[in-house]
């Protein structure tokens, strides 16, 4: 035998019937806290700083890079042109 039991109420409600706390001031809270540090954030996130720290890293980056690719090239051309 199979019953179905179909019940209408809120989130609220049923929180309240199955003895769940109420937690909306606690979501309410750290829902502040996580807007307040977003907006401390936003600053960081701004193109000009992403491009900033990017390119302060990015510089010795690159020229080991071009270093790695230089001597990999090199040691490429160095083994296809063996003497005969």
């Amino acid at each position: 035998m199979k019953m179905t039991v179909e019940i209408d109420c809120t989130p609220t409600e049923a929180r309240a019937f199955l003895g769940l706390p109420d937690v909306s001031e606690l979501n309410e809270r750290l829902v502040k806290e996580m807007q307040s540090r977003l907006e401390q954030n936003m600053a960081m996130a701004s193109p000009d700083e992403l491009v900033k720290a990017w390119t302060t890293f990015g510089a010795g980056a690159q020229e080991q890079f071009r270093k790695l690719m230089t001597a990999a090239a090199e040691g490429a051309m160095g083994a296809g042109a063996r003497p005969k």
